[in-house]
């Protein structure tokens, strides 16, 4: 059965995907670069293994075009905090900044300065209210998010035999990131597993709630066979409340990597599958737009980095393809 026409990732503007692939800087156009003294900035969110291989995706494209990284940054998840970075990394006169923009109304101001000095401005996953491509910004490069939620929805039909009821955890939150990966699991199991019902739908603003959250779903519907989780770190709180109750049956599926819920992936407990990002492939895209802003040639407005789904039988592949590291050693030594 085919799948809706809206059952596509879109940018936070309705913006039609491109992927990343399509995205290069060529061995001409990087001659060109290469004797300019050209700087970036990296200025993300937070600090985590997914901002590192983000970072090294990046670093290493922008090493082949001779742009020098002049700061890396983590902001923490505070917008004050990254509008001073922001101040900060200007006075290094980079001609292109990679950000994720923590809020959409405070980065509309905090990136207006670099925007005004003609800096190349490249985000990750978010946009600050009111910027129009191409004027404000080179691109918005993040995962393809439809496809994230799909390959969810595959794995777990696939673990449960296709039939039984299920259990919905969505992001209960504005944000067209999670918005579309949750909806996109709903939509293919909808579409495609006429035997496999969504019994039970609960929205997470808080991951500390996720255990919660999970005891009310297992109580009220005791014969759930699995259960999607937005991302993984609530899906640590829902494992806990599966082992809580005993209960060894159920099957998760989440994304976003996690060593403890690839520890229990590997181990055969209730997590089935991770669907995760190209985060590596993020970076490098992410680059290779900025510095084809720098040379006045058009980008898509919206870029997207493959899925990769990572199971028991493909931890350590999967965790390359995504991270471009080796899956956590207690993963590899956990492997039956």
């Amino acid at each position: 059965m085919a799948m809706p026409a809206s059952a596509q990732t879109v940018g936070p503007s309705g913006e039609a995907a491109t992927p990343s692939s399509t995205v290069i800087v060529d061995d001409a156009q990087a001659s060109q670069l290469q004797s300019r003294g050209l700087r970036a900035a990296l200025l993300w969110h937070d600090q985590s293994d997914f901002v590192n291989a983000v970072t090294a995706g990046a670093t290493d494209e922008f090493t082949r075009l001779g742009i020098e990284v002049v700061a890396t940054t983590s902001a923490g998840f505070d917008s004050a905090r990254q509008l001073a970075d922001i101040e900060t990394a200007l006075a290094l006169n980079p001609d292109i900044i990679l950000s994720l923009p923590l809020d959409p109304v405070a980065s509309a101001s905090a990136f207006k300065k670099a925007r005004d000095a003609g800096v190349e401005l490249v985000f990750l996953s978010n946009l600050p209210s009111g910027y129009e491509h191409p004027a404000d910004y080179a691109a918005i490069v993040t995962d393809d998010l439809f496809q994230m939620g799909k390959q969810a929805a595959d794995i777990l039909a696939g673990a449960i035999g296709g039939t039984g009821d299920v259990g919905w955890i969505f992001h209960d939150a504005a944000y067209y990131v999670t918005n579309q990966r949750d909806n996109a699991f709903k939509t293919t199991i909808e579409t495609h597993y006429p035997g496999m019902e969504i019994v039970a739908e609960a929205g997470i603003s808080d991951p500390a709630r996720a255990e919660e959250i999970a005891n009310a779903m297992l109580l009220q519907n005791p014969n759930i066979g699995g259960i999607y989780v937005t991302w993984a770190g609530p899906a640590e709180g829902v494992l806990a409340a599966l082992r809580a109750n005993g209960n060894s049956s159920t099957r998760i599926v989440t994304l976003d990597l996690s060593e403890p819920i690839a520890l229990d992936m590997v181990k055969g407990g209730n997590v089935v599958g991770i669907v995760a990002d190209e985060a590596y492939e993020l970076g490098r895209a992410m680059a290779a737009a900025g510095a084809r802003g720098v040379l006045d040639l058009d980008n898509p407005p919206f870029v997207v980095a493959p899925a990769v789904s990572v199971t028991a039988k493909n931890v350590n592949e999967g965790w390359n393809q995504s991270l471009n590291l080796d899956a956590p050693q207690s993963v590899l030594d956990a492997q039956q």
